[in-house]
């Protein structure tokens, strides 16, 4: 029987048919099911089925497959979905999200036998197909490893090939950036041979690395610019580049940088110059409103799907209902409030909100603009407004253009230790102010926004030119990092008061790394990026002197929070068993119609009139029970999370592989 194995541990237990995993029917591209014939097992166990490499169609049925392989599946909330096995554990590890995970608590020991210890090198077989690392590496070697040998024209077998050796690349960088190195394996292994020969030992950091930018070299060239319509999602020669332009702007990064190599800086710089001018050539830059930038254009990026010139990697969804390619995008609902049949289930932190700057691009305090805490709404970068919902804001959807999301509370008693009452009488999110990015403004809450086909931009061009942004500033190409910050600025609506769209001319280097990782913030919110960016700059905590080197704020020993909106009575807590803003059944208004027939003398507008509310009817308070309760819980990062150990689990099956630095081993990732 032929099988795969790798390190001793069997993966799968024969290959009936050369798929992904049985995921070979549910890829973004197909539109019809998969033939009866293709999916019958074949009895022949002892090799696999050569139909998939003459026939160009089976072919694409395989690659197809493996996109699904390494993408959010059906219902997913794709922006903040990560590992296929760690779902938002690292959004929540981050500012991003409140609650508790493997890697922001207390632990009494870090050893490599506990949940702390992230399991996605590998896994033992099991009784079933699963998608996991070396079942999708397996995969793709059994296909490349294979592909000439049985006559599809070049051109064709080219542009398969590139998009495998795409996705091989891709999986080796996310072992990396978690890992450090790993073992390399570009041939499917046989386990009919000596199973000494299966042995195969972890390669170094940089053998990895070499890895992947050769496989990223090699996509480069057998991949077109840009494909047609039809197979729009797919990945181009320009969306290698800007891989591989993120791949080496993390080895160039303290996490694996620790010297601060400049000549890893300028390789990280040429090779997301290069990958600019690619993507340039081919159609693609900033999403803009007819040419234009502002606002507007920013918050419907998401919403132009195809030929979209912002999208780099496309995650594809679609709206089918009831079918095999059925592949829905569970953002919408996630986000949308329960008042209007969402999920309501997405509570963005009190420290997201205050990341963004004044709509002069300067931070509250330096603003030309006076920040208020009670109207903290007021006056933010434009970003800000297509980002949350805040109490009284707008968010559109398809039954009503003008709804108004209004999140107040009140006391019922007053012996509440907490306003216990809420205007959402289906159920308020946990933070008392909402998500709006990535939703859209016409999407109908009929079906409780079950069948959203809105896709999403794993990599925008945004990312490329920061990315290049941070990788001049580390070259010290400092004027042209400068500039890459200052147009994300620009594209997105933020005045320029003073040339610099709220920066300043003469920043050191540090300034600028500063910088360009807040805009990331800002610009990347709830995009699945924060972690990311925390983690290879090492700034959870002040251990390797980064946080104080770029003087920013480190997220250990803190806590995630939220907001009150209060009703107040002439200073004073409302209190009450009705909604103190609306009208009861006898009509009558409790306290003060937030739907008036009029407006008090000098207020013309609604928006106005909600900044009248806040002045004299809501009081804004901090919400702190977005993390643990229990005792004196804050966020707790160690320093082992920056490169996981192998799980005792994998050792075992496995013991020739060599344990981590920090985990009861003596392989150090930086060397």
């Amino acid at each position: 029987m032929y099988t795969i194995k790798f390190n001793n541990m069997r993966l799968v237990k024969s290959i009936k048919y050369i798929g992904v995993l049985g995921l070979v029917c549910v890829s973004p591209f197909l539109t019809t099911s998969c033939s009866d014939d293709f999916l019958e097992e074949k009895r022949d166990l002892t090799g696999f089925n050569e139909e998939v490499f003459s026939d160009s169609l089976l072919a694409k049925g395989f690659i197809d497959g493996m996109y699904a392989a390494f993408q959010p599946g059906d219902n997913s909330q794709s922006m903040i979905w990560d590992l296929p096995v760690n779902g938002d554990d690292f959004v929540q590890t981050s500012e991003e999200l409140a609650g508790e995970t493997n890697w922001n608590k207390v632990w009494a020991s870090i050893t490599n036998n506990q949940n702390n210890c992230l399991q996605y090198f590998g896994e033992r077989i099991t009784s079933s197909r699963r998608n996991n690392v070396w079942t999708r590496m397996k995969q793709i070697n059994i296909f490349l490893n294979n592909i000439d040998g049985y006559g599809l024209p070049e051109e064709t077998r080219n542009r398969f090939k590139g998009q495998l050796y795409f996705w091989r690349a891709y999986q080796y960088f996310d072992l990396l950036r978690l890992y450090g190195g790993v073992p390399i394996v570009l041939e499917a292994q046989n386990p009919i041979v000596d199973g000494d020969g299966l042995a195969v030992p972890r390669s170094s950091s940089e053998e990895t690395l070499n890895q992947i930018i050769d496989d990223l070299d090699t996509a480069m060239e057998l991949l077109p610019g840009k494909w047609g319509s039809n197979d729009w999602g797919r990945i181009t020669s320009g969306a290698a580049a800007a891989f591989k332009g993120r791949v080496l702007l993390t080895w160039a990064s303290p996490l694996f940088n620790r010297n601060d190599d400049a000549g890893r800086w300028e390789q990280a710089y040429q090779a997301n110059l290069e990958a600019k001018s690619i993507l340039e050539s081919n159609g693609f830059g900033l999403y803009t409103n007819g040419g234009f930038a502002d606002a507007a254009a920013w918050g419907n990026m998401w919403f132009d799907e195809v030929n979209n010139p912002e999208a780099v990697i496309t995650y594809g969804f679609n709206n089918a209902t009831s079918d095999q390619v059925q592949r829905n995008n569970g953002w919408e609902r996630a986000c949308r409030s329960k008042e209007i049949n969402g999920g309501g289930s997405i509570s963005p932190t009190k420290q997201v909100v205050e990341a963004f700057p004044m709509k002069d691009g300067k931070m509250p305090g330096e603003s030309s603009y006076t920040y208020d805490d009670q109207k903290f709404y007021k006056n933010r970068d434009p970003r800000f407004y297509k980002t949350f919902v805040y109490n009284g804001g707008v968010w559109p959807y398809g039954g009503n253009q003008d709804y108004r999301q209004w999140t107040y509370r009140w006391y019922g008693d007053a012996s509440n230790a907490t306003p216990n009452r809420t205007t959402e009488t289906l159920g308020a999110n946990g933070s008392g102010i909402y998500l709006r990015k990535a939703t859209d403004p016409g999407a109908s809450n009929a079906d409780g926004y079950n069948f959203s086909g809105t896709d999403y931009m794993e990599l925008r061009f945004a990312e490329v030119i920061l990315n290049l942004a941070e990788s001049a500033i580390g070259a010290n190409h400092l004027d042209e990092g400068l500039s890459g910050i200052t147009a994300i600025r620009e594209r997105a609506g933020v005045e320029n008061l003073n040339g610099y769209y709220g920066l300043d001319a003469g920043m050191s280097r540090d300034e600028l790394f500063a910088a360009v990782l807040h805009e990331r913030q800002v610009e990347f919110a709830y995009e699945g990026k924060r972690f990311w960016d925390l983690r290879r700059w090492m700034l959870f905590d002040d251990t390797y002197g980064t946080v104080s080197r770029l003087g920013v704020t480190p997220l250990n020993n803190t806590r995630r929070t939220g907001y009150y909106i209060v009703v107040k009575d002439s200073g004073n807590n409302y209190i009450g068993d009705e909604d103190p803003l609306l009208p009861n059944e006898n009509l009558v208004t409790p306290l003060i119609d937030r739907n008036p027939d009029s407006y008090p003398a000098g207020i013309t507008t609604y928006d106005e009139y909600v900044d009248y509310l806040y002045d004299n009817y809501f009081e804004v308070i901090e919400k702190d029970d977005l993390d643990p309760t229990n005792g004196n819980w804050t966020f707790t990062w160690y320093e082992e999370y920056y490169f996981f150990g192998i799980h005792q689990n994998i050792l075992d099956a496995s013991p020739y592989l060599e344990q981590t630095v920090g985990w009861g081993g003596s392989f150090d990732p930086l060397d």
